[in-house]
Parts: structure tokens; sequence; C-alpha cells
């Protein structure tokens, strides 16, 4: 049915307990999957005990991204198990749901695979679901595993 999965993942017990399916899928079609993750590319402000604040370089930032970018790479490909090679796509994009939509356009993926959270009612208003941002712009299917 899909032959290139686009599967974002971010280290989340949600996103781990997906790649099992994600597996299935891809061995029942017969599917290529490139896993994403999206980090901000503006490095944050961190305080000291003292209230004076100090700065993180962009060059430092990139590093720290990489480096937690290929952890969560290869834990997720250790989930997928040995028999599936995953490609790895790392996107820099201050809004998540339109960097997924990026990753899906740079590795011409036919469909999004993606974890829900699952959250509902006053949770869902307040901290919002990229899933349904992604769903709402997406030109592609997206496959929302629960």
């Amino acid at each position: 049915m899909f032959k290139h999965l686009l599967v974002p993942v971010d280290g989340s017990d949600v996103s781990k307990k997906s790649l099992k399916k994600v597996a299935e899928l891809a061995k029942a079609d017969g599917a290529a999957i490139t896993l994403v993750y999206i980090s901000d590319p503006m490095p944050p402000m961190i305080y000291s005990d003292s209230t004076m604040g100090y700065g993180i370089t962009q060059k430092d930032h990139k590093k720290v991204c990489d480096a937690y970018a290929a952890d969560v790479f290869k834990k997720a490909a250790t989930q997928l198990g040995s028999e599936i090679k995953a490609k790895t796509l790392h996107i820099s994009h201050s809004n998540l749901s339109e960097g997924i939509l990026d990753g899906a356009k740079k590795s011409k993926a036919d469909v999004i695979v993606m974890a829900s959270h699952k959250r509902t009612g006053i949770k869902s208003v307040l901290l919002g679901s990229e899933t349904h941002e992604v769903i709402v712009h997406s030109k592609l299917p997206v496959l929302v595993l629960g």
C-alpha cells in the first residue's frame, strides 16, 4: 500500500511504542522508512543560580541537538529491529508540525506515520496537538497510531 513511511520520533514513550507497529507496517508493504527528528534552531536561554543568564552559542546548540538526534535515532532503530534499515533526517525548525511536513517533502515519503498522545478536553486545548496540525496541513495521508 505505502512505499515510503516518514516517522517522526522524539524519544518519548509514545513514540517508542509506535515503532513496533511501524516495523510491522513496513514489513507487510515492503516500505522504506525515514525517521525524522525536529529540533528548535534557537538555543534556549539558561539561567544560573544567581538569576544572571548566559546564552548558548548557535554552534554549541547545534552540536547538542545533533547528538541528541543521533541518540533518538539509535534507540528508534533498536525498537524497529535489525531487519529494518531506516534512513534518518534531522531538521531544525521552530514549528514542530511544519518541520515534519518539510521532512515529508525532503524524504519524498508517501505517508506520514505518527503516534498520538491522545490528549482530550482541556489538555488538548492547552497543550495543543502536533498530530492534529500535521493532519490539517499535510497533502499526504497521515496514519495515526494510538
